[in-house]
């Protein structure tokens, strides 16, 4: 293993990733080493890692790579590995056209949860980048969160990554989203779920706060936004895919705005920033002390 490996940090409306450029597939990271990497006080920090891989190199995505150059091989904070990360698409997006990788205009990247299509405006860096997110998914059965005495139904909405929306009256009433709230029935997400607490703040425009799986609460989250805009349309009673009209809602953060589209072919778009803030080194040997 190199003695340097290189990284960079970037976010999206403040959900921050460590990204690793690993084109060959050639750096081993356990677990234990992305959860290091991801620590806010004994290494880089973020909510997540971002490892950036030729999808001809890696086994899980060489099916993918007729389709897509680029795998994001994302990773929760905790080292657990995840299916999908909207943020996480448009910062990975940003850093290959930081690098000289790609060029602005359209790119597809593979993910866990399929080939995604980006499209990268023509603007200075920071300036936003469009995902397509593909369909929305919702599983039958009832759900519900909880947080402390409250309980509140929940709509099941499958993004790529499983999301419990629940609608309150105030967003503090989420409480400090440090732990996953209880969800009921357990059978509902065996694998655990992202939990999104939701308020109006006007017409199609909400603000929400999330528990990440694997995370906690971050300051953003992209999938979460989109499931949320798609919930939010149906208790509305807006179906693009029955109505045959897009519908738009932004969607407020503690990080930042994104706007999420639904078309009438039930295709979701997102689009928000991403920014590319830091370069620098990691010393393999103290990655080696924490990735047995």
């Amino acid at each position: 293993m190199s003695t340097r490996i290189a990284f960079l940090k970037g976010h999206g409306t403040e959900n921050d990733f460590v990204i690793i450029p690993d084109p060959d597939n050639a750096v081993a990271l356990s677990p234990a080493a992305v959860a290091a990497l991801c620590d806010r006080r004994a290494g880089i920090g973020g909510d997540g890692l971002l490892h950036v891989v030729r999808s001809a190199a890696h086994p899980e995505a060489r099916h993918l790579a007729a389709e897509a150059e680029w795998f994001m091989d994302y990773r929760n904070g905790d080292g657990s590995i995840a299916e999908m990360c909207g943020n996480g698409v448009r910062v990975f997006a940003r850093y290959l056209r930081h690098a000289g990788l790609v060029g602005e205009g359209d790119l597809a990247v593979a993910t866990r949860g399929g080939v995604k299509t980006v499209h990268i405006a023509k603007a200075a860096a920071g300036g936003d980048i469009t995902v397509g997110m593909g369909k929305a998914a919702f599983p039958e059965g009832d759900v519900t969160v909880s947080v402390a005495e409250r309980h509140w139904p929940a709509r099941n909405v499958n993004m790529g990554n499983p999301h419990a929306v629940a609608f309150v009256d105030d967003l503090a009433h989420a409480g400090n989203l440090y732990d996953a709230p209880p969800f009921s029935p357990a059978s509902a997400y065996p694998e655990g779920v992202n939990v999104e607490f939701v308020v109006d703040r006007g017409p199609r425009h909400v603000a929400m706060r999330v528990h990440e799986r694997g995370a906690g609460e971050t300051r953003s989250c992209g999938t979460g936004a989109c499931a949320v805009a798609v919930a939010v349309a149906r208790r509305d009673g807006a179906d693009p895919v029955t109505t045959g009209s897009p519908v738009t809602y932004t969607v407020d953060l503690p990080g930042g705005s994104l706007v999420i589209t639904e078309r009438p072919d039930g295709e979701i778009e997102m689009t928000g920033p991403a920014v590319i803030v830091a370069e620098g080194v990691i010393d393999a040997e103290w990655l080696e002390t924490v990735n047995p």
